[in-house]
């Protein structure tokens, strides 16, 4: 039974992993049509950064299971800031120009297609796991 709760635990990594970058998508989609007045104060898109969990030593109590991952921080998308001369915006610079964020909306959304089947075959994991271990408690009983 260890070894399945390791696959349970493991797959609750990557359960956990995948909400954060969906979450971290659907703020990105938020935002995506935002403006600012400059370009330090326009949205830029956020990206999560995942850890491997490959020895002992990288493991806490959220995540006890060797070969899960972890959310390491999450960063601003390098990608540049878009501007537009707009002179009659509200929040035009002094030149006219208005800042658009960075974010990318197709991207945005075939990277939450990827993060929902991705969180989608981890639940599969662990309802497999959790029918062998059913599968198994019947066994012993008989």
């Amino acid at each position: 039974m260890k070894s399945i709760d390791n696959v349970i635990g493991i797959a609750s990594t990557a359960l956990n992993a995948q909400s954060v970058r969906m979450n971290t998508i659907a703020s990105n989609l938020a935002n995506a049509n935002s403006v600012a007045g400059s370009e330090q104060e326009a949205f830029r898109g956020r990206r999560p950064l995942f850890k491997a969990l490959l020895s002992e030593e990288m493991t806490h109590a959220g995540a006890q299971f060797q070969g899960g991952v972890k959310v390491d921080r999450i960063v601003n998308d390098p990608a540049p800031i878009r501007k537009t001369w707009e002179p009659g915006n509200p929040l035009a610079d002094k030149d006219g120009y208005v800042y658009h964020s960075n974010v990318n909306e197709m991207s945005e959304m075939v990277d939450m297609m990827a993060a929902s089947r991705s969180y989608q075959n981890n639940v599969e994991v662990v309802n497999t796991a959790r029918q062998l271990m059913m599968r198994t408690l019947e066994i012993t009983k008989s």
